[in-house]
């Protein structure tokens, strides 16, 4: 049993520098040709502990470092760390959320920690981009050393910029932090590092950091058999050109060579195949350049990241998903298998939105944040939007279009449709908050569809010599004094009484069913006699129902100021009779 590396992702928003802090941290330039003496796997990188010795020098002095070393990943997305099975945890032992410094939290800064903290991942904040504070001067490497010899407008920036990371942590999350050389307990507060990639400040602090926090906390957690079963995580399942479809793994655990039969979970299950091929990309290659050249090796050990090929694949394997070496009882790989795939809990509700994504892991974030927000799903898989999934949205429609929804994560763009609103991004939050959106947009419209449905306050005069008909029915000229008039309306006095209703209008010899206020028309009232029920100059309002009045009063956003008055106008009359009238 010996210590396995420890695991470190490296994550942050789109252009805060991600990429350049972790080819800095690696100490290599793969594009330039420049190994630095690190050993390059699937977009993992192995460091090992000589290396970081002589990178960090005296800073590592007083620590008795035992790991062999430093096993940095490069996945393709934050999800696929989430969804590893092994202890319970994540794929990433340890982390670093790369921030600019000067532009601080920004949506995917916030996803991949809400992420670290679903996982129970620690991490350290390296806030990048030190050098473009202005009239910093590149002192050294050491950040803290040159600290001192700084401008004093320069330290007072960049202590400004420190405080306001630790301010957002605390109000996004309740996390305590602070820059790492003021902090006395690493379990309780979150380690800041100034840095600056592309002038390689603040990198060795860095380093030091990570790997003195994984020897202090995390040793215990590293202890492997390396001859043992080999176990891992796929962390993208891809079509490779000569191959077919290959799994780039992240092997955790003990060892896998060719030949060996092997356990991978499946959407639909666990499936169990032969490794027919291992592939390494050739030095300085990064697996995850479609350029890299690859030799083949008949026999890996943890930790570390490679290329399987299958002996036959099953589709339904999928980015995120464990995978497992047959030892002595196949039954019992199975079963591990399939207990760690139903710690994902895809609880759904009997109505909802249907939720995709690309892998395991980010459906996984997907439905803590939708449950965070409330928000009911009836579906949730892995994989493209489908025809199936299309219908099955659109099947709610009629009885409830606010969850006429498909809400995917990273995967491919497909149109929305007349009934389905169609939301796919590479940013959870942006979906969630898209989706929120829409949904208030169309209980908008909803209350308003609700609202024409009834009939509105109005108030309206019996026109003077525009009496065309006495009775049966009887036709007078009506003017629309306040509100809108429709037909069918009813029609009470200023005592509250009713009176009649408007069956149909015209208005300049065409036949009109909503005349707005302003307007003049002839209507036809049933049930009355003019010079006995109505006369010339009587003012008459709509005679709404109670039940019309409180919804009206309940929406009352979407009734204008003159509704509004009218409304009350009409309450008052009412009340004449029933002091509780719509109350």
């Amino acid at each position: 049993m010996v210590s396995r590396a420890p695991i470190v992702s490296v994550l942050g928003h789109v252009d805060h520098g991600k990429s350049s802090i972790l080819d800095s941290l690696r100490g290599s330039n793969v594009a330039g040709g420049e190994a630095g003496g690190i050993t390059q796997a699937i977009g993992a990188s192995i460091m090992p502990l000589d290396v970081i010795k002589k990178r960090c020098g005296e800073m590592l002095k007083n620590l008795n470092i035992t790991l062999p070393g430093l096993l940095f990943v490069d996945t393709p997305g934050h999800a696929a760390f989430t969804s590893l099975r092994k202890r319970g945890g994540s794929l990433a032992d340890i982390a670093v959320v790369v921030i600019d410094i000067n532009e601080g939290f920004q949506p995917q800064t916030l996803e991949a920690i809400e992420i670290l903290m679903n996982s129970k991942t620690p991490f350290v904040i390296a806030a990048n981009k030190l050098d473009v504070i202005p009239n910093y001067r590149k002192l050294g490497n050491n950040f803290i050393s040159t600290l001192k010899n700084q401008n004093e407008n320069v330290r007072t920036a960049i202590d400004n910029k420190i405080y306001e990371i630790v301010g957002s942590l605390h109000e996004n999350f309740k996390l305590m932090s602070d820059r790492y050389d003021r902090i006395s307990d690493y379990t309780n507060q979150v380690a800041i590092i100034p840095c600056s990639a592309t002038e390689g400040i603040g990198i060795e602090e860095l380093l030091m950091i990570i790997t003195g926090l994984a020897q202090k906390y995390l040793e215990k957690n590293l202890i492997l058999d390396v001859k043992g079963p080999g176990r891992g995580v796929i962390i993208e399942v891809k079509e490779t050109i000569g191959m077919g479809k290959t799994l780039d793994v992240i092997l955790h655990n003990g060892s896998l060579k060719i030949g060996d039969e092997v356990v991978i979970g499946g959407v639909e299950g666990p499936v169990v195949s032969k490794v027919k091929a291992i592939m390494m990309p050739h030095p300085l290659n990064d697996m995850m350049d479609k350029k890299s050249k690859y030799k083949s090796v008949k026999q890996v050990e943890a930790a570390t990241g490679v290329k399987i090929c299958l002996s036959n694949f099953d589709e339904s394997i999928a980015s995120g998903m464990p995978l497992v070496r047959i030892d002595n009882d196949k039954q019992e790989a199975i079963e591990e298998v399939r207990n760690q795939i139903e710690k994902v809990e895809f609880d759904t509700d009997k109505d909802g939105v249907i939720v995709k994504a690309d892998t395991i892991g980010s459906l996984e974030a997907m439905i803590n944040l939708l449950k965070e927000n409330k928000i009911p799903m009836r579906k949730a898989s892995v994989g493209g939007i489908t025809k199936k999934d299309v219908s099955d949205a659109e099947s709610v429609f009629e009885d409830n279009p606010l969850h006429a929804a498909i809400l995917g994560f990273n995967i491919k763009q497909v149109d929305s449709t007349s009934k389905v609103n169609i939301i796919v991004k590479d940013i959870i939050y942006a979906i969630i908050d898209e989706y929120l959106l829409w949904q208030e947009k169309i209980k908008k419209e909803l209350v308003k569809q609700k609202l024409d449905k009834i009939y509105k306050p109005c108030k309206v005069e019996i026109l003077r010599n525009c009496i065309f008909r006495q009775s049966n029915p009887c036709i007078a000229g009506m003017r629309i004094l306040e509100g809108t008039v429709k037909s069918g309306v009813k029609l009470m006095n200023s005592n509250g009484s009713y009176v009649t209703h408007v069956k149909s209008m015209q208005a300049e010899n065409d036949s009109v069913n909503v005349v707005e206020s302003g307007k003049d028309v002839a209507a036809q009232l049933p049930g009355v006699m003019a010079g006995r029920h109505i006369n010339e100059g009587d003012i008459l309002y709509s005679d709404l129902h109670e039940n019309e009045f409180r919804e009206l009063k309940k929406n009352k956003e979407f009734l204008s100021k003159e509704e509004l008055a009218l409304l009350k106008e009409v309450a008052l009359i009412k009340r004449k009779h029933n002091p509780l009238w719509g109350v």
